[in-house]
């Protein structure tokens, strides 16, 4: 159904993962052991923000969109998944990460999302 392990980087992104995203790919699959993860830096999105500006557009690792599906997450409400996360990456929120974009799921419920597409 799904590989065991995928990562999918962004095109704008084509680049070696920086230290952020690879520390953020690291806790995640160890704490998720993930079916598959996916992890995109959208930092570029937001460098014109005036908080980015105002540190001359951040390390290039501020902001990111992580799709995840493990079996972690059954039985658990999509706040509880979204705070194991969070929990996770203290370090990385503290030292500059800024915002992450999540989407969380079980294996049934990304089959049951791809079916509907």
């Amino acid at each position: 159904m799904f590989p065991r392990f995928c990562s999918i980087r962004s095109i704008m992104t084509a680049s070696t993962p920086g230290p952020v995203e690879t520390s953020i790919r690291d806790k995640l699959s160890n704490l998720l052991q993930p079916i598959s993860i996916s992890i995109y830096n959208d930092s570029w999105k937001h460098r014109h923000h005036a908080p980015m500006r105002d540190i001359g557009g951040g390390s290039g690792e501020t902001h990111f969109t992580i799709h995840v599906v493990s079996d972690i997450f059954k039985g658990k409400t999509t706040m509880q998944r979204h705070r194991m996360i969070y929990a996770s990456l203290s370090d990385e929120l503290s030292q500059g990460l800024h915002a992450l974009s999540l989407q969380t799921k079980t294996p049934e419920e990304a089959h049951t999302a791809h079916l509907s597409k």
